[in-house]
This record gives structure tokens, sequence and C-alpha cells, in this order.
């Protein structure tokens, strides 16, 4: 199982020095990944979680390619509507090349209702953009011939494909709780990303993810969770602790069960 970490790319704290510093740190420890964050527009409701100054992480993870050598660089998790998908299947097949198929590309369908309002983006129809984004994003990393899309969402023609370093693509990490995240991982993912969980939730979710794959006849996705690292001098009493959170022997027993779970890659909230 593969540990990596998930940079603060936001926030008074963060800063290119803070940032380069503690991805080399991350890298010279042995950390598999350095994953970031992706936000456009700091609402009111985004700022509580994600305050200012936040660094977009297609620009920040191509900055750090230049300053690293062998560790994974990826987003936890871009957030497919806010993008036009071209410019987003451009981005990350760009940063592939650029880091020598060093990335992982996380991807969601987001949750702040104030950010998609100020940004022109309808919030009901999130998870129908998402799909097709991923579809249109795949078709144009397939080949470097005339790429077509039609769908309800988004319809192009006569695009040029972008391949990516990576065939055929560079990992999926679809981000969410929720059944659909589930779903979407499925079909369209390589490894499903929950965030922020309890010990038997995970137990529950891991089943169902087993059952949905076999459902549709598809591969089951690679658990790929991301919990936070809060330790505290006292164990945390209860089942609903969430997972990370917790006395030096809870959290190892929190990484022994994602390893006996399946878990390919866990990624740490420092």
């Amino acid at each position: 199982m593969q540990v990596g970490v998930n940079l603060l790319n936001f926030g008074p704290g963060a800063s290119p020095d803070t940032l380069l510093r503690w991805a080399q740190v991350s890298e010279a420890l042995g950390y598999q990944s350095v994953m970031v964050s992706d936000h456009v527009a700091v609402t009111p409701d985004v700022g509580k979680f994600y305050p200012e100054t936040f660094y977009d992480p297609f620009t920040l993870l191509t900055w750090l390619v230049a300053q690293t050598k062998q560790v994974t660089l990826g987003t936890t998790a871009i957030i497919l509507p806010y993008r036009n998908p071209i410019l987003t299947a451009r981005l990350a097949a760009n940063l592939d090349h650029l880091s020598g198929g060093r990335f992982i590309f996380g991807v969601g369908a987001g949750w702040a209702e104030q950010e998609f309002a100020a940004l022109g983006v309808p919030f009901c129809q999130r998870g129908r953009m998402a799909d097709e984004y991923i579809e249109a994003m795949k078709a144009l990393w397939a080949t470097d011939g005339q790429v077509s899309y039609q769908g309800e969402m988004v319809s192009f023609s006569g695009v040029s494909g972008i391949p990516p370093k990576q065939s055929p693509h560079p990992p999926i990490w679809v981000d969410g709780n929720t059944e659909a995240a589930m779903r979407r991982a499925v079909r369209y993912g390589d490894g499903w990303h929950p965030i922020n969980f309890t010990r038997p939730w995970i137990r529950k979710q891991a089943t169902a993810l087993k059952r949905l794959a076999e459902e549709a006849c598809r591969p089951v996705p690679a658990l790929c969770p991301r919990i936070q690292l809060k330790l505290t001098e006292r164990e945390v009493p209860g089942d609903e602790r969430v997972m990370g959170i917790g006395s030096l022997e809870q959290v190892r027993g929190d990484l022994a069960l994602l390893q006996e779970l399946g878990a390919r890659h866990v990624t740490l909230d420092w």
C-alpha cells in the first residue's frame, strides 16, 4: 500500500516557499505522492474550508514538476464542471508529459453551490456534466487524430486529440463518498477516492464498491482513500471516530484496516 500526502495549497500559511519545502520534504521522506486541492472561486461556502490565498492546482503542480524528481503529483480533486473538458484534457495531458508520467488525475463533481453560481455553472446538473466531461476527455486522450463528441452537456467536432504520456491516460481517481460517486468510479475511474470517514463506513462501502462493479460487469476500482492525520495523546473513543484522528496506535490501526480492505494508495491530510 502506497502512502502520499495532501499539501495545503490554500490559506494564510500557503506560499511558494512553504509549498516547495513540503513537496521536497515529502519526496525526501519517501512518500509516493503529493496531492493538491481544487477551487476556482473562493465563495463563502468554499472559504470556510479553503480560505485564500488559493493556488491553482494545475499551475502549482506544473511548477513542482521542475522542483521534484520522483514523487508522483496529483489532484484531490479537480472539479470537472468548472472547466471546459477540452481545456482540462489539455492541462492534464500537458502536465502528464511535463512530469514524465508522474501525474494522478483526481476528479469530482463538486459540492459548493455558491461557487457553482459564481462561475455560472448549473449545480443541479453537475453529476451529468462530470460523467460527460470524463467521456469527452478520454476520447481526446485516445488519439492524436480528429475527435468528435456529442453529449447533452458538451458537444464538439473536429478537435485534435491530446494523447498524454501515460497510456491510455493518467490514473483517474473519482472523489466522493456518495453512491453516485462510487458508480462514477466504477464506470470511468481507475480508483475510488473517498474522504473523511469512519471505520464501519469504509468496511461497508468497500463491499458495496465490489457489488456495484459486479453489477456493471466492470473491474473494481482501486481503493485510494484520503484520511486526516491528527495525532492525539489519548485514544479517541467511539465507532464514529473519523479515521486518521486519534492516538498513534489508532492511526496505525486505521492504516492496517485500509490495507486489509485492499487499499492501493492512502493520502494523508497533513
